[in-house]
């Protein structure tokens, strides 16, 4: 564990174009939400999602914002969940946003990683996808397993031609990422060949397997999101609130939600199987064999 101070979650009041780890801005209309932690990769500590949180309900509140932009600072746009920094904060209690539920950090074990995780990840990106208002993820560099729980919780996604995805997790001796929506954004066999290789796919496969809706060269990225934003917000507000729970619910009804819940127990069961024959949740992987494994890079 850590000595380095952990610093608090940013708060709807604190955040600014330059705040960290997550800025936020609006311009025309859009408020776009920036992960801001370029330093570590966007590598996601709960203190980032909860002031990502944060960002999202101050857009939400604001009539004035009618689409909202996922994006990142940096080289990448998300290496994940942080398994690895001086900032990691498994450990440091924050109050509960997304789940009814028990506090993690006076449990041990499967019950600690259970309450946690319940919170931070499944609970949070199920949150974020019912957001009322458009989100875009605005994808560059490498989006790696948390990273795509990110991305697939937005509307659509446009990427750079840069852009790279991966879940490597299955390294880990786990079914994938806790929001587990593989399977409905790739189709089925796209899904277990990415699991069972934990191999790297580029934007144009993605674009080509219906993951993501445009690829574009890298200095156009941020121009393109710009226009498809711009011409979102001429649309009614509440008109394309109810179109977009109107597809989620079809998503539902063709079983996302019951499956994710399914395949988090099977998550859980990884964690603990690993933890019962070597003591590491994490089946001896950390973030420099987990990227190494993703394939490297900068």
């Amino acid at each position: 564990m850590s000595e380095t101070p952990i610093p608090p979650p940013l708060t709807g009041d604190d955040l600014t174009a330059d705040s960290a780890p997550v800025a936020y801005e609006v311009a025309n209309g859009v408020a776009y939400v920036t992960l801001n932690r370029p330093e570590y990769r966007n590598a996601q500590n709960s203190v980032m999602t909860y002031s990502l949180d944060a960002a999202f309900v101050r857009a939400v509140d604001d009539a004035a914002v009618k689409v909202i932009v996922l994006r990142a600072n940096g080289k990448h746009f998300s290496a994940g969940h942080d398994i690895g920094t001086p900032e990691r904060d498994f450990h440091v209690r924050y109050p509960n946003t997304a789940s009814l539920y028990w506090d993690h950090t006076d449990r041990s074990g499967g019950d600690q990683r259970l309450a946690r995780e319940i919170e931070v990840y499944v609970g949070m990106c199920r949150r974020w996808r019912e957001i009322p208002k458009p989100v875009i993820a605005q994808v560059h560099g490498a989006c790696i397993a948390g990273g795509l729980m990110l991305a697939w919780i937005c509307d659509f996604i446009v990427a750079s031609d840069d852009a790279f995805f991966s879940d490597p997790v299955a390294r880990m001796g786990i079914p994938g990422v806790e929001y587990f929506a593989h399977a409905f954004v790739l189709g089925p066999r796209r899904a277990k060949e990415l699991l069972f290789t934990g191999k790297r796919f580029t934007a144009a496969q993605a674009a080509d397997w219906g993951m993501v809706n445009h690829v574009v060269p890298r200095d156009d990225l941020q121009s393109t999101v710009d226009g498809i934003a711009a011409e979102i917000a001429e649309m009614p507000q509440l008109g394309l609130a109810l179109c977009k729970k109107a597809v989620n619910i079809c998503e539902d009804q063709m079983g996302l939600r019951n499956a994710m819940n399914s395949v988090f127990g099977w998550h859980h069961f990884a964690h603990s199987a690993n933890a019962e024959a070597d003591g590491d949740s994490l089946g001896g992987m950390d973030a420099r064999s987990m990227k190494a494994s993703a394939g490297g890079g900068a």
